[in-house]
């Protein structure tokens, strides 16, 4: 049974082995709130996993530490495993996904365990860790669904309570739901009107789909670029603690959270992998009731695949107004592009890719389109350049975001 004694006990085992990650401020984030962030992606391992993983290793007989350990995970908790594994002289096994990020692959196996690749998504690597640990007698160390993991992972908790005395609220992301289960439970018991937030994305809300059923049961599938927190079904135990002691749980999409990472790589100067930005993401685009609060956001990783942060990057640009494209059907002569080139310029947009081509099958014989993308300051700058353009008598054909 999980308790608060337990998690004090966590806390005292972890004091030499993680690091008491700090809060910074992130006035910029969300301006009608006092906004903090609990710097997990600073933790070692680059990610709050190694609390409840070496926690829980730390817990094991002896017995189940000579037979070995095996785990699956995304990476995170396969990194936390792979260390604590090492540092207790354990042997390793890590069950992956084939869609984890090649870093947090290498960077497991760098910890001196054993990677086993798993063709799907994180069940499917799961389903493949129990089939070792039947047929190899090893321990396993689950990720989420274990009271001694959530005990670990609760010492967030109380690392907030010495920090912020004065906290209103907490927004968590949320995969397999250890992490939030484990800080609503203490927050919770020490303070009930501390509002606990989950938030998971929109293409893998297992846990927002369970509370609103009222049961467990998995989504047929999981699509989203949080690697961290695309899980198919929630915990048994993680969701009774979230029907308990979390007030709410909402989504966000890919393309609000690739604008949260690239607001704390710009602002912050954090960098925050998908799952640990998603936090963020919801306070930025206002999906829960934080006006005039004192809120903080737990960034729960940091290990992001530099190969897709270019691509996060320009999703984040666009989501934010930093960039956009625009097409434009013209007539066909002189002058037209030094016209719209002039007007982008007055409004301070500044054109970095030009394309120009003639009308197909179906225009005007003497008709032409300009495909540009722009540099810009913001949303609301990209509709004056559009509606100035329409104003001087121009044809946009469509509105990129």
């Amino acid at each position: 049974m999980l308790t608060l004694d337990k998690v004090y006990h966590a806390s005292y085992v972890l004091k030499d082995a993680v690091r008491k990650t700090d809060i910074i401020p992130a006035h910029h984030i969300y301006s009608d709130a006092e906004i903090f962030l609990k710097t997990e992606n600073l933790q070692v391992t680059g990610s709050f996993k190694v609390r409840g993983a070496y926690y829980k290793m730390s817990q094991l007989s002896e017995e189940e530490k000579a037979r070995g350990v095996v785990a699956c995970s995304a990476g995170n908790h396969a990194q936390g495993v792979a260390l604590a594994a090492r540092e207790n002289g354990i042997q390793s096994v890590i069950c992956l996904p084939d869609t984890a990020p090649i870093s947090k692959v290498e960077a497991t196996r760098s910890y001196g365990a054993e990677v086993c690749m798993v063709n799907g998504c994180y069940d499917d690597a799961y389903a493949k860790a129990l089939e070792l640990r039947d047929e190899k007698g090893y321990t396993f160390i689950h990720p989420f669904d274990d009271e001694q993991v959530i005990a670990g992972q609760g010492t967030i908790a109380l690392e907030l309570c010495n920090q912020l005395p004065d906290l209103d609220a907490v927004i968590v992301p949320v995969g397999g739901g250890g992490l939030i289960s484990g800080i609503a439970f203490v927050l919770k018991s020490l303070n009930p009107n501390i509002k606990v937030y989950g938030v998971e994305a929109a293409g893998a809300a297992s846990m927002f789909s369970a509370l609103k059923k009222g049961c467990v049961d998995a989504l047929p599938n999981v699509s989203t670029m949080a690697d961290g927190i695309a899980v198919k079904r929630p915990g048994d135990l993680t969701y009774q603690l979230c029907r308990d002691y979390v007030d709410e749980i909402v989504t966000v999409t890919d393309d609000e959270i690739s604008a949260a990472i690239l607001a704390l790589m710009e602002q912050q100067k954090l960098v925050a992998e998908g799952a640990g930005a998603a936090s963020v993401a919801a306070a930025m685009f206002h999906k829960l009731p934080i006006a005039g609060k004192k809120v903080v956001c737990i960034v729960s990783g940091g290990n992001i695949d530099v190969t897709i942060l270019s691509r996060v990057i320009k999703r984040g640009l666009l989501m934010s107004g930093r960039n956009c494209q625009l097409t434009i059907e013209l007539v066909d002569k002189p002058g037209q592009l030094l016209d719209v080139s002039r007007i982008i310029a007055e409004l301070g947009g500044n054109v970095i890719s030009v394309h120009h081509e003639r009308a197909n099958e179906g225009s005007a014989i003497n008709g032409c389109y300009l495909r540009l993308e722009l540099e810009t300051r913001d949303a609301e700058q990209i509709q004056q350049i559009r509606s100035t353009l329409r104003n001087k008598g121009f044809h946009l054909l469509e509105q990129t975001p």
